[in-house]
């Protein structure tokens, strides 16, 4: 699937991963030493917390998550991401990822706004991409810490990697790619030992959601879809558990539950043919596009125009890059979520 085709972060697509071998395990375990898993119940959760002046936290600290609990020794220097976009809150806590994922092969490694500034004239070795991880690379690069937060990770993926290093994988209480970023960021921060950094961060951005909302109070009766096509007579609509839906929520929207129920368990998206469109009949509709081809495309859907969105000019269609507002709402991380806000409200508060 090319970057120009599906962009990277409109959507993901799950599927398989290559699974490392044995004998690369073998390989990985002899350059990096052996990491150590907890595999009980994950209520067994506990992180030491950090003193008055928010320094890091003293280790060892646990970290529960979709395979048990790991504990973290002491604090990690080398750290790689696996989760799409985790690398935004490991940055954000002052740590640069040796090791990242592509999406896609868009801007896989922080060349965003939100990020670049971060990253500065650093390149992480590209591990994989999405939830297909190439183990070789990660040994290589001798982590003492893996990050799996916004991923697809399997347990069979997850026990290659922990035979040479600490592994925190995606949170168990939320289906894979569902989980809110404030709790992926809490994660994120127990690993690398700065909980009061990682608190801070998401206190700031529930700042910056919170006077949004206060300024738009009318967002709060408007119910709001977001949505893409990237071929003729074939929509999508993004449900509750998308980070795009989600951050729209925290600006105050409601969402509507119908696009819930039109989606396979789990899944951040339904699927909706042409005939189906009546669903995004809502206050709001925001469309994720890659290209003006894309806009009139849609645009042209007969029964699309029948919508009173279209009709009443509500309807948005926000660019995925250039500039990023789309990747920005999509990633909808500590990092990218400024940047979002300050983008896109002015667009929604012209929509009358």
């Amino acid at each position: 699937m090319s970057a120009g085709a599906r962009p990277a972060l409109a959507r993901f697509a799950r599927s398989a991963p290559r699974v490392a071998v044995l004998a690369v395990a073998a390989l990985a375990l002899a350059a990096c030493g052996g990491g150590t898993e907890k595999t009980e119940s994950p209520s067994a959760s506990s992180s030491a917390p950090a003193d008055g002046g928010g320094k890091p936290a003293a280790f060892p600290v646990t970290v529960a998550h979709k395979y048990g609990s790991t504990t973290i020794d002491k604090e990690p220097k080398t750290v790689v991401t696996l989760g799409l976009s985790d690398q935004d809150a490991v940055l954000a806590l002052g740590v640069k990822p040796v090791g990242a994922v592509d999406w896609f092969k868009e801007k896989p490694y922080g060349k965003w706004p939100w990020a670049k500034e971060k990253w500065g004239s650093t390149q992480p070795e590209i591990v994989g991409e999405r939830d297909e991880y190439n183990i070789e690379k990660i040994a290589a690069l001798k982590p003492d810490l893996v990050i799996a937060q916004y991923s697809g990770m399997k347990k069979e993926q997850y026990d290659t990697l922990s035979k040479f290093t600490k592994v925190v994988a995606q949170p168990k209480e939320h289906p894979d790619y569902g989980a809110p970023w404030q709790l992926m960021t809490q994660q994120i921060g127990k690993a690398l030992g700065k909980d009061a950094e990682a608190a801070k961060l998401i206190t700031d951005i529930d700042a910056r959601f919170k006077a949004a909302r206060d300024k738009h109070p009318e967002w709060a009766t408007k119910t709001l879809a977001v949505a893409d096509s990237f071929e003729a007579g074939k929509y999508s609509a993004f449900t509750k558990i998308d980070p795009k839906s989600i951050f729209f929520q925290e600006l105050g929207f409601k969402l509507k539950p119908e696009i819930d129920t039109l989606s396979k368990p789990g899944f951040n998206v339904a699927e909706l043919s042409a005939e189906k469109l009546n669903v995004l009949d809502v206050d709001r509709l925001v469309w994720v596009t890659s290209s003006t081809e894309a806009n009139d495309r849609i645009k042209a859907e007969p029964l699309y125009k029948k919508l009173k969105v279209h009709q009443e000019k509500r309807d948005l269609f926000v660019p995925y890059q250039d500039p990023d507002i789309g990747a920005a709402f999509s990633f909808n991380t500590v990092l990218s979520i400024p940047y979002a806000i300050d983008e896109i409200e002015p667009l929604l508060a012209a929509v009358k």
